[in-house]
């Protein structure tokens, strides 16, 4: 949640529609499970079997999930799919379903 001081309604808060907001990256309290699109661009992109598939292009957030852009194919992020993402060793293994990532 976004608060700004000196907006308390709606009405005081439509002057803000459309900008683009900033925080500085440790005002930024991340979640178990939750991860920012920079931390996961340039992120290899394995599966489970070891097949290389290629790096994190981008991250594109659409309502039913995020998806990873993978050498131009999209990743939907949902656990069934995207099984491990270790940010230190920059990987994030897959398990694909057929035809995802061929």
């Amino acid at each position: 949640m976004i608060r700004i001081d000196d907006v308390g309604d709606a009405d005081a808060a439509e002057a803000y529609s459309g900008a683009l907001l900033y925080a500085p990256r440790q005002a930024v309290a991340l979640r178990p499970g939750e991860y920012l699109d920079d931390d996961l661009v340039g992120c290899t992109v394995a599966g489970k079997n070891g097949i290389a598939y290629g790096e994190v292009t981008s991250v594109e957030h659409y309502p039913a999930s995020d998806m990873l852009i993978v050498n131009g194919q999209m990743v939907p992020m949902v656990s069934s799919i995207v099984v491990e993402i270790d940010l230190a060793g920059r990987r994030i293994v897959v398990d694909p379903p057929g035809g995802l990532l061929d």
